[in-house]
C-alpha cells in the first residue's frame, strides 16, 4: 500500500513514529514487514527499532488481525461484573480462544488491561469503539451485527450523558458524575483565567499557585508551583507543557470525565502553565483507550483558537501558545512522566534515569513540565478565584478538592469531587457501600485497607490517591483480587530492570504456593521480604509500587495468608513429581508410586 499521504502528513519526523504506525494499522489492519521496512527507510532508523516500538504497545500489531478486533479488558472490576461469561460466549461464537483469530477471519479476541470504564463494566473496545455494561444478551447482539458486517460505530444504539452525546463523540460511555465540587466541576467561564494570568507576571502566576499549595493530582503530590518554577529557571531553546492524560491505573477514570466535560478548563490550565514556564507549545498525551474523544478534543482546541484563547497573541496579549494531541498506544508505564516523554517522542515508553528530571531535560531534551489533567484544571480555577479561596478547602496540608473514581461493590459507582480530609467511612456511606471488606485506595499500586482503617482520611498526609477507589464487599475473595493485580504488574512491566521484570514473577509464584496451601512460615516471610526488595531496588514507580497488593494485604489482612500456611512444616515442595509424570505413566503403563517406594 502507498503511504505517501502518511509521509506528507507527518513530514517523516522520528517523533511521529507511533502516529505513523497507528495510521498504517488503521489502513491495513496490521503493520506488515513490508510496512516496517518502509517506515524504517523513510525515518532513517533501524528496522529493529520500529519492531521494538510495535512490540512494546498493546494496540500495535505486526500480525494480521480479524475484521473486528475485540479488546476485552481484564481489570478486577470487569471480573467482578461478569467478564468470564462474556469471554465464554465470544469464544464459543468465534470458535477460538482469547488471543486468537476466528477461522473465517471475522474476529480477533484479545485481552487488555483496564480501559478506564470501571463504573460500567464489563467493557470492551471493538475497532476503536467503546462498549460498556456488557452481558450475554448484548454480546450476542454485537456478534450478530459483526457477522452482518456492520461498522462498529453503527453498533452503538444508545449514547451516554453530557458531551458523550456530542456528534464528534457519539459514545455509549456515561460520565456518572455523582457529586460535584467547587473546583473541577464548579462554576467556570472559558478564557477568564488566562486573561487574569496575563495581567500578572509569569513569576506572579507561579507564586499564586505556590501559595495555593496545589499538589499534583496524579498521585505523586509534587508541588505544582515548585515544578513550574524549576522548569522556568532552566535554560533551553524551548520549553514544553505536557498534560498527562494516560490514566492507566486500574480503577481510575476521572481524567476521562474531566476531558469529556471540562476540556476547556484543562487546555486553559496548559496555557497558564505555558505562560508561567515560558513555553509556546503544549502536548496532550492521550491514552489510546480514549481515542474516541480525540475528534471532540481537536474541535475544542480549534474553538479556543478562534476565541483567541490559544494560538497567536492570546487574549490580545503578546503571548503565543498552542496545543497538539499526542496519542499513546497502550502501555501503563507511560503514566510515569519520563516514560510518557519517551513515548511522545515516538519511542518505547521506557522510564529514563533521573536525574536529569523532565523539568531539566524533558521532551526533545528540553525543559518540560508534566502535569496531570486534574492538576491543570485545578490551576485554572486557582488563578480565577485566588490561593486563599483554594486553601480554605480541604485540610491544612492537602488543600482543595480531589476527584475520585469510585467503583466496585457500591450502589452508586462514578465520579465524586470531595474536599480532602473525607474519611473512608464517610465516602462508603456516600456511595452506598454495604458490608465492605476492603477498600483499595490508589489502585493496585496503592493501599488495600481493612475495616480498622475506614476512619482514615483521604489526603496526602494519610491516604493519598491519584483517584482510584475500588470497593470489595465481604463476599469477595481478596486473594483473587491480589492475583489480578499481580498479573497486571507482570504484564505491564517494561522489562528494563530485573527486580521488576523477574521479581514480580517470583513474587507471584510464591504467592500462588501459599494460596494453594503449600506454604510455610518461611514462605510467608520470604513473600514479604521479596516484596520489600522489589520496592527498594526497582528503577521506576511501577516496580517500586508493584508489590503493594501483597504487602498491604499482608499488613491489613494477615489472617488470610496465615490460614493458608502449614505452621508445623519447615518446607513443602510446590513441585508434585507424581503429577508431573502422570501422563507419561499412563502412556507407558508404569506405576510411579510403587517404583518410587521400591527405590527408597
Amino acid at each position: 500500500m502507498d503511504h505517501k499521504k502518511i509521509w506528507q502528513k507527518y513530514g517523516k519526523e522520528r517523533t511521529r513514529l507511533i502516529d505513523i504506525l497507528r495510521e498504517i494499522q488503521a489502513e491495513e489492519g496490521f503493520i506488515s514487514e513490508k510496512a516496517i521496512q518502509a517506515v524504517a527507510r523513510e525515518l532513517r532508523i533501524s528496522q529493529a527499532e520500529v519492531e521494538g516500538v510495535i512490540s512494546f504497545y498493546h494496540f500495535l500489531s505486526d500480525r494480521p488481525l480479524g475484521k473486528y478486533v475485540v479488546y476485552l479488558n481484564n481489570s478486577i472490576t470487569s471480573e467482578m461484573a461478569g467478564r468470564e461469561k462474556i469471554i465464554k460466549f465470544l469464544e464459543k461464537e468465534a470458535g477460538c480462544q482469547m488471543g486468537q483469530t476466528s477461522a473465517d477471519g471475522l474476529v480477533t479476541l484479545l485481552e487488555t488491561s483496564c480501559i478506564g470504564m470501571n463504573d460500567q463494566e464489563p467493557a470492551a473496545i471493538i475497532n476503536g469503539v467503546v462498549f460498556t455494561c456488557l452481558n450475554e444478551e448484548k454480546a450476542k447482539k454485537l456478534y450478530s451485527l459483526m457477522k452482518q458486517g456492520k461498522p462498529a460505530e453503527e453498533m452503538v444504539e444508545e449514547f451516554g450523558d453530557g458531551a458523550n452525546r456530542h456528534e464528534l463523540v457519539r459514545a455509549m460511555v456515561r460520565n456518572n458524575i455523582r457529586k460535584t465540587g467547587p473546583v473541577v466541576f464548579g462554576e467556570y467561564v472559558s478564557g477568564q483565567a488566562i486573561k487574569k494570568a496575563l495581567s500578572l507576571t509569569p513569576e506572579g502566576v507561579i507564586e499564586e499557585v505556590k501559595k495555593a499549595n496545589l499538589l499534583g493530582r496524579g498521585g505523586a503530590g509534587f508541588p505544582t508551583g515548585l515544578k513550574w518554577e524549576f522548569c522556568r529557571k532552566e535554560k533551553g531553546a524551548e520549553h514544553f507543557v505536557i498534560c498527562n492524560a494516560d490514566e492507566g491505573e486500574p480503577g481510575t477514570f476521572k481524567d476521562r470525565v474531566i476531558l469529556t466535560e471540562r476540556p476547556e478548563m484543562v487546555f486553559e490550565g496548559m496555557a497558564i502553565a505555558g505562560y508561567a514556564v515560558g513555553a509556546k507549545r503544549g502536548l496532550l498525551y492521550l491514552r489510546h483507550e480514549y481515542t474516541y474523544l480525540r475528534k471532540y478534543l481537536e474541535y475544542i482546541l480549534e474553538k479556543m483558537r478562534q476565541q483567541g484563547f490559544l494560538g497567536k497573541n492570546i487574549a490580545g496579549q503578546n503571548f503565543d501558545f498552542d496545543i497538539e494531541i499526542k496519542m499513546g498506544a497502550g502501555a501503563y508505564v507511560c503514566g510515569e512522566e519520563s516514560a510518557l516523554i519517551e513515548s511522545a517522542e515516538g519511542k518505547r515508553g521506557e522510564p529514563r534515569d533521573r536525574p536529569p528530571f523532565p523539568v531539566q531535560k524533558g521532551f526533545l531534551n528540553l525543559p518540560s513540565t508534566v502535569n496531570n489533567v486534574e492538576t491543570l484544571a485545578t490551576a485554572t480555577q486557582i488563578i480565577i478565584h485566588g490561593a486563599s479561596w483554594f486553601r480554605a478547602l480541604g485540610t491544612s496540608a492537602s488543600a482543595g478538592t480531589k476527584v475520585l473514581s469510585v467503583s466496585g461493590d457500591c450502589e452508586r459507582p462514578g465520579i465524586y469531587e470531595v474536599e480532602f480530609g473525607l474519611t473512608v467511612k464517610e465516602l462508603l456511606e456516600m456511595v452506598g457501600a454495604k458490608d465492605t471488606l476492603a477498600v483499595q485506595v490508589g489502585g493496585p499500586s496503592g493501599n488495600c485497607i481493612s475495616e480498622s482503617g475506614f476512619g482514615r482520611k483521604i489526603c496526602f498526609s494519610d491516604l493519598p490517591t491519584g483517584g482510584s477507589i475500588i470497593i470489595f464487599n465481604k463476599n469477595r475473595d481478596l486473594l483473587s483480587v491480589v492475583r489480578n493485580f499481580l498479573d497486571f504488574f507482570i504484564e505491564e512491566s517494561c522489562g528494563w530492570c530485573v527486580p521488576c521484570r523477574a521479581g514480580n514473577v517470583l513474587l507471584k509464584k510464591k504467592f500462588e504456593k501459599i494460596v494453594a496451601g503449600l506454604g510455610t512460615k518461611r514462605d510467608l516471610q520470604e513473600l514479604e521480604a521479596w516484596g520489600k526488595i522489589i520496592k527498594s531496588m526497582s528503577r521506576c514507580g511501577l516496580g517500586q509500587t508493584s508489590p503493594n497488593p501483597v504487602l498491604t494485604t499482608i499488613a491489613n489482612f494477615r489472617e488470610l495468608y496465615e490460614s493458608r500456611i502449614n505452621k508445623e512444616a519447615d518446607f513443602i515442595p510446590d513441585f508434585d513429581l507424581s503429577q508431573a509424570v502422570a501422563e507419561a505413566c499412563a502412556v507407558t503403563g508404569r506405576n510411579f508410586q510403587e517404583e518410587h517406594k521400591n527405590a527408597r
